[in-house]
């Protein structure tokens, strides 16, 4: 196989993943998400790895 024969199916297996993904899941509604920047607001993180600190 040359570089061109597994370049072109990995473009085909990353733009199949990509129309899935597209047919799939519905689009994110920009009212429920969370601020960009939420400075001195009193949220809390919640979904990533600072979200796991001890909060006493």
């Amino acid at each position: 196989m040359t570089r061109a024969v597994v370049m072109a199916a990995a473009a085909l297996m990353v733009a199949g993943l990509l129309m899935l993904d597209a047919t799939v899941s519905a689009a994110p509604n920009p009212f429920r998400a969370p601020p960009l920047l939420a400075l001195g607001s009193g949220q809390a993180a919640g979904g990533a790895h600072c979200a796991a600190l001890p909060t006493r």
